[in-house]
């Protein structure tokens, strides 16, 4: 069973924000493969299964907020006996990457974001495949966890949009054909994403640090 978990806030609140990019790639899996079904609560998360091409898949939307993500992931993962290095898909928004651009990981660091940090704390591991969507720079002067959590402007969207289904893409591929044709396929950098890439390790200023029991840059 390969396990796609998008990163977001459960809250309505929190729909269609910058932080919820994850949530929005499970939502187009979910109307591709398993319309109309309903989501089921279990694993801290709303799920759906569904098959992709071949593969069996459980589509994942955790309820506990971004920086909880490790419960949701972590239960998932055992009650389905999958392996996090061939099994599991992380979907998540990325400052480090311009509005429309996507990048996919084999593996790696967490970047500073707080939902990959409890994902590796509950896993105990970082082998697993992740798919990062560009959400822009926090501007100048503004707070960060205000940024993330504010919905894309109109401009923004006409690039994320196509990028939400470039990313529903990838999943599909990551699970019919593996992390490297994926990567090969659908990577796509700027030269700022590139720096961040390149960064000594692989974090991005202001995206820790806050509480873990408030909607935030670290919580939400």
């Amino acid at each position: 069973m390969h396990v796609i978990v998008g990163l977001g806030n459960p809250e309505s609140r929190y729909a269609k924000t910058r932080h919820n990019a994850g949530f929005m790639v499970v939502d187009r899996l979910a109307a591709r493969h398993a319309p109309g079904e309903p989501l089921r609560s279990r694993f801290h998360a709303g799920t759906v299964e569904a098959r992709i091409g071949s593969a069996r898949c459980v589509l994942v939307k955790p309820t506990t907020y971004v920086n909880r993500s490790g419960l949701s992931v972590s239960e998932a993962m055992a009650f389905y006996k999958a392996d996090p290095a061939s099994d599991l898909v992380v979907i998540t928004d990325d400052v480090a990457l311009e509005p429309g651009e996507i990048r996919i990981r084999a593996s790696g660091g967490t970047g500073g974001h707080n939902g990959l940090v409890d994902i590796e704390r509950a896993l105990g591991r970082t082998d697993y495949s992740r798919i990062r969507i560009g959400i822009g720079a926090t501007p100048p002067m503004m707070n960060q966890a205000d940024y993330v959590l504010g919905r894309f402007t109109p401009e923004e969207w006409e690039s994320v949009d196509p990028a939400i289904d470039r990313a529903a893409d990838a999943a599909e591929c990551i699970v019919s054909e593996g992390v490297t044709p994926a990567m090969n396929k659908f990577n796509t950098r700027s030269a700022r994403g590139r720096a961040a890439d390149e960064a000594p390790g692989d974090t991005h200023p202001g995206w820790l640090g806050e509480t873990n029991d408030q909607p935030g840059r670290g919580s939400s």
